[in-house]
């Protein structure tokens, strides 16, 4: 049953730390891969995860520093390399976990790259859109069997607030017949993000998986690392000084929806929808230049359809 994309009655709001949310949930027994979980909020994540007795595994395109990144964190916490632009990287990850586990819980697709110069993946598909939404399409794929083994799994797609800057274009997907443009390329990127949980949902269901994606909020990460401070400034990140923008949030914070989403009871029997401050978003209008809200363009399920049949040609693959 489809659940409507609108906000429920959750005790967290923007300021909510990802130790708060989880607060009180026992996760023994359960496991959970998050990719690209040793740099940002990624690893504020994996460190609530292991927290309440999950087993983390991270998918590392740096194994090394991965390994050196979450050194700290306490708990059932391993990394195996991962690289998300490319398909041979994904295939040899997932097959590796299909070799060692029955099962898994959660699937937090956390990795992800924003506003790089044009590069393309092994197969020649644009790198943003291949790395934040074909290499997850292919690793969930992979992992699919597992998910449907375990009792209410959960996959999390880390979408963003950039989804409102434009849809998915289906006839040209990998900028090949458009002048790429470094923020267009991410806001479809984005936007696919939400489109497949909305989909892996609907056919999830009836197996027990249910999909949610979200965006995290404004949070000052390596992410950035294509950003100059000037083009920062101008978007209002920064100030003058270099002061941050006092309404991004911190790793802790950023990192807080995506426990909710991967954890919370209040969403049990729920799925599909787009989710920020640790509640699922009210609709925003398409064009609506507010700091909240989710457009109508990643809760259309005909695109949500169309995205995933053209994903699988893509990736030469097939959900059962």
């Amino acid at each position: 049953m489809a659940t409507p994309q609108v906000a429920i009655d959750s005790p967290f709001a923007m300021r909510s730390t990802a130790m708060e949310v989880i607060e009180g949930i026992d996760l023994s027994g359960k496991i959970a891969i998050v990719t690209g979980g040793y740099s940002g909020i990624g690893t504020e994540t994996v460190r609530a995860l292991a927290s309440k007795g999950a087993r983390v595994i991270v998918g590392a395109r740096r194994p090394d520093d991965a390994a050196q990144a979450l050194a700290d964190i306490a708990g059932d916490v391993t990394t195996r390399p991962l690289d998300l632009s490319k398909p041979d990287s994904i295939d040899a990850f997932t097959a590796g976990i299909r070799e060692d586990l029955d099962e898994l819980h959660l699937l937090i697709n956390n990795a992800g790259t924003m506003a790089c110069p044009l590069a393309r993946d092994d197969r020649g598909y644009e790198s943003q859109f291949a790395i934040n939404h074909l290499g997850h399409f292919q690793l969930t794929h992979g992992l699919w069997s597992l998910l449907k083994s375990a009792e209410g799994a959960r996959v999390i797609a880390l979408s963003s607030i950039a989804h409102r800057l434009n849809g998915v274009d289906t006839d040209d997907l990998n900028f090949e017949h458009r002048a790429y443009d470094k923020w267009l390329a991410y806001g479809q990127a984005k936007s696919a993000n939400a489109l497949f949980a909305l989909h892996l949902d609907r056919i999830g269901e009836p197996h027990g998986v249910r999909a949610f994606s979200l965006h995290p909020g404004g949070i000052a990460t390596p992410l950035q690392r294509h950003l100059t401070m000037d083009e920062q400034r101008a978007m209002g990140w920064y100030d003058e000084n270099g002061n941050l923008n006092p309404g991004f949030k911190s790793v802790e914070e950023g990192a807080a929806t995506s426990i909710w989403c991967a954890s919370s009871p209040l969403l049990a029997g729920m799925g599909g929808v787009y989710c920020e401050d640790c509640n699922i978003a009210n609709p925003a209008p398409e064009g609506n230049q507010g700091f909240t809200g989710v457009s109508p363009h990643v809760q259309d399920e005909v695109l949500a359809g169309a995205l995933w049949v053209r994903s699988e040609e893509l990736c030469d693959i097939q959900f059962s």
